[in-house]
């Protein structure tokens, strides 16, 4: 599996043009917003949003940006998670979720130190993963992707708690979003 077959994953879930009155990111297609259309350069009617310009968009704003390919030569598992994820919710969150479940998973400091929850991806982050990965080997990728998950689902309920409107998406996040990343 390779980085356009995240992709590939995330249009067919994320389907056609939509336009959901309860929705915030308002017009989308391809899971891509008219925000973020416009804001990268894309100002044609977001029903005829070219399917090549979304994969670049997602590989540029969801892969490539944040740095989730350093992530996948690591842990192929863990780096299809913060991807998907990051779509959903936007890289930092995606990235601050990992670094909250590193923290949480080291055992008060005794297998590797903290880091700071800055929910950017740089040196630090990555050589705690490495350290996690070293200690508890790529089964402890099961173990993570759970933490990470957890943490997903529990923004997602807040999300709905804290707008009734949310509620409308909430049976589709939980069913759609948690665990799809790849686990190959």
């Amino acid at each position: 599996m390779d980085v356009q077959d995240l992709i590939d994953e995330v249009i067919a879930r994320e389907g056609g043009y939509s336009d959901h009155p309860a929705d915030r990111g308002g017009a989308t297609n391809m899971g891509i917003t008219q925000a973020v259309a416009r804001d990268n350069g894309y100002f044609g009617a977001m029903q005829a949003l070219p399917r090549a310009t979304a994969e670049a968009l997602y590989r540029r704003l969801y892969w490539e940006q944040p740095g989730y390919a350093f992530v996948a030569e690591l842990s192929w598992p863990v780096a299809a998670e913060l991807f998907d994820t990051a779509v959903n919710m936007g890289p930092p969150t995606a990235t601050g979720f990992l670094q909250r479940a590193l923290n949480a998973l080291n055992r008060n400091q005794k297998d590797y130190p903290d880091i700071k929850v800055d929910r950017l991806l740089g040196g630090r982050t990555l050589a705690v993963l490495r350290a996690f990965r070293a200690l508890r080997g790529p089964s402890g990728d099961i173990v993570l992707l759970k933490a990470m998950e957890a943490l997903q689902g529990e923004r997602y309920i807040a999300l709905a708690e804290s707008r009734p409107a949310n509620e409308a998406f909430l049976y589709g996040w939980l069913a759609n979003r948690i665990g799809s990343g790849a686990r190959s």
